[in-house]
């Protein structure tokens, strides 16, 4: 048996006025993701355990098993490992985006989408300006970079700035937990943001953005701080997976896949945006699927449509997501003699009402060659609710996944 987990970053909402009361979900044209729907089982899928925000970095962790409680320790030193940097001892990854704070608020979590390249020069110029010592800057994708820093106390309190757009930024820096240590963390990394922004108000590449009517990356925001994690990979704990990959453009689902044991694969024109190679994923997903077990393709266009707060644009990712990922894996699985087993999922609701994530449970197929079916016969919030998988949580998805039940 073969295994592929396909999962729509964020894909889940609520009812929308504009789309006469319905998900983006429900009113979008969606053939083959239904047909795995009316064909394989559907349930409905906790993936925020209780006590932990409704992250990306938490929902893929517990998708695949992972108990949060033992084994996170922020998104950073996540994304780290994808990035190939290595958390020292007495160092602390953090997640450090860049983005737009226009008139004392925070306007936007990206930078007004800025470009892998432009965001490539501004991160240079503050590990430049601040780097070599205690702190350093490694560039990723688009908005998402990575900040080490050391001698760093985890004990504090951090807030994804996707979850305050439109608010002043100084109600939410960086706060001290409890002690001494924390405190003197939360001190040096608000100095190092406020002098980050003297670096990048005036950058060359702000300033052409600002002429070309783009919204500048005018600051960073850190957050999500944490250790070096000590995660079992997948195939230490499941007899099944003996191999395996992920395709991702988000270096936080790569590094949640290295160390889980899975290869990371890039693809060409990867951008973790609606404009992204789905095509390119989708062949790199049957290619990898044939030389191993277990593959987890993740797209992560859906979630950044809701964070805009965009109806139309979910939409087309969802369209996207079923036209140029689903329909040519399912094609291309037709001709095989091995069976495969297909989840497809979010792994937590984006809200465009709300622009930001929620708790709520998602749903979920899984489909299996050969393999029987429920009364569910299209995949939305409100169908897999019906399914005969019922409501499950956290460990229960990835055994369920891989039991062939």
């Amino acid at each position: 048996m073969k295994y592929l987990i396909i999962l729509g970053d964020g894909m889940a909402d609520e009812p929308i006025p504009e789309l006469g009361g319905k998900t983006p979900l429900q009113a979008t044209e969606k053939p083959e993701i239904d047909w795995l729907a009316e064909h394989g089982r559907s349930g409905l899928l906790d993936t925020i355990p209780e006590g932990f925000a409704p992250g990306s970095e938490i929902a893929n962790l517990a998708i695949l098993g992972y108990n949060l409680n033992e084994v996170f320790e922020g998104r950073g030193s996540l994304e780290a490992a994808s990035m190939g940097v290595k958390i020292e001892d007495g160092e602390m990854a953090m997640r450090c985006n860049l983005i737009t704070i226009e008139d004392g608020k925070i306007k936007n979590h990206s930078g007004g989408q800025i470009s892998s390249p432009e965001a490539a020069i501004l991160i240079q110029a503050l590990q430049d300006r601040f780097g070599g010592g205690d702190f350093n800057f490694f560039p990723g994708v688009s908005y998402r970079h990575l900040l080490k820093m050391k001698g760093g106390d985890k004990a504090i309190i951090t807030t994804p700035p996707h979850d305050v757009i439109g608010e002043d930024y100084r109600k939410y820096l960086v706060k001290a937990g409890t002690g001494a240590a924390a405190a003197k963390t939360a001190e040096r990394l608000n100095r190092l943001t406020e002098e980050a922004m003297k670096v990048l108000e005036e950058h060359p590449v702000n300033v052409a953005r600002r002429k070309a009517g783009k919204d500048v990356a005018n600051s960073i925001w850190p957050w999500s701080p944490g250790y070096r994690p000590k995660m079992k990979t997948l195939q230490e704990q499941f007899p099944e997976i003996r191999s395996g990959s992920v395709i991702s453009a988000v270096d936080l689902i790569k590094g949640i896949g290295v160390y889980a044991g899975l290869t990371p694969i890039e693809v060409e024109g990867a951008t973790g945006l609606y404009d992204t190679n789905y095509e390119g994923k989708a062949e790199a997903a049957l290619k990898a699927l044939k030389e191993q077990d277990f593959v987890f393709l993740h797209l992560e266009a859906s979630d950044e449509a809701g964070h805009d707060g965009d109806p139309q644009l979910k939409m087309t990712t969802i369209r996207y997501l079923n036209d140029r990922i689903v329909r040519p894996i399912l094609n291309g699985i037709q001709t095989w003699n091995e069976d495969v087993s297909i989840a497809i999922l979010p792994d937590h609701p984006t809200p465009c009402a709300i622009r930001t994530h929620t708790a709520a449970p998602v749903p979920f197929t899984i489909y299996r060659t050969g393999g029987s079916s429920d009364s569910v016969r299209v995949f939305d919030e409100f169908s897999a609710r019906e399914g005969s998988y019922g409501q499950i949580a956290g460990r229960g998805f990835i055994e369920l996944f891989l039991s062939g039940d």
